[in-house]
């Protein structure tokens, strides 16, 4: 399948998941085009987290498959999703403390890259090599991220943008397809919001597609290439900026209105 000229990098199909009765997404369909950013907007309790928590693995839903380049993910552990070439953030940005940024960096790679026990069984020289490997593209990613000059300090100095930044460059250490961020700029002033789209921009001109929640309009609006609308669990429009700044259904959702939610798709 392509959209728009582009192959499909992501596809899910039919998702849905209840909560004791209560419908958290109702029958949801959308693609991510290869090297694209879609976001995913909608009012408060529209079901996006519930989404991406459950096509990466985090929440089982109750109806739905999911695909990364032709192959179904479907019902996969975290980690497997990691493996197949999908990352995500949380709204709830982690860091540890304690540990150096770049630290930081190599405790996110080390399933990926197999640095962990299973490495230190197999011998010295596997492992060394894969730390230096880690090493280097953790270096990489914080020069990325405007951050290398703290590469040594402990990830407690930082402020609360800077950890939504690492938070990135951590989902960045598995060399991903795909990367899927859970309000990013949440919280967030305005001038690292400009810089965490800067960041943003250049991993997805390296070839890193995109999908991302977040209830800023302006920042979906002028990253994305789609941007897919839910309410109510259902997805009430899917289109570019220029169209869903004008559809009808979309403006009544966020201004409150009661219109005809029917899906489109």
């Amino acid at each position: 399948m392509t959209i728009n000229g582009a192959p499909t990098l992501f596809a899910v199909r039919g998702l849905a998941k209840r909560y004791y009765g209560l419908t958290a997404v109702d029958d949801l369909s959308f693609e991510v085009p290869r090297g694209a950013i879609v976001g995913l907007i909608g009012p408060n309790g529209s079901g996006k987290s519930t989404t991406i928590d459950c096509v990466s693995g985090f929440q089982a839903p109750d109806r739905g498959r999911w695909f990364l380049d032709g192959a179904e993910l479907t019902g996969r552990k975290p980690h497997q999703h990691a493996s197949a070439g999908i990352a995500r953030t949380f709204q709830t940005v982690r860091a540890y403390d304690q540990l150096s940024l770049i630290d930081n960096l190599l405790v996110a790679a080390q399933t990926h890259d197999g640095f962990g026990w299973g490495a230190a069984l197999r011998g010295s020289r596997f492992l060394h090599g894969a730390e230096a490997k880690a090493a280097e593209r953790a270096a990489e990613l914080l020069h990325t991220i405007g951050l290398s000059d703290y590469g040594d300090s402990p990830g407690g100095i930082l402020s609360y943008g800077q950890r939504k930044l690492l938070a990135i460059a951590a989902t960045m250490m598995t060399r991903p397809k795909l990367v899927m961020l859970d309000e990013p700029v949440a919280g967030v002033n305005p001038t690292m919001i400009l810089r965490i789209e800067a960041v943003i921009r250049q991993l997805n001109a390296a070839g890193v597609a995109f999908l991302i929640v977040e209830h800023n309009i302006e920042f979906i609006m002028g990253l994305s290439g789609t941007v897919v609308v839910m309410a109510e669990g259902r997805k009430i429009a899917e289109g570019s900026p220029a169209v869903i700044r004008h559809d009808p259904i979309v403006l009544a959702a966020y201004l409150g209105a009661d219109p005809d939610l029917r899906a489109d798709g």
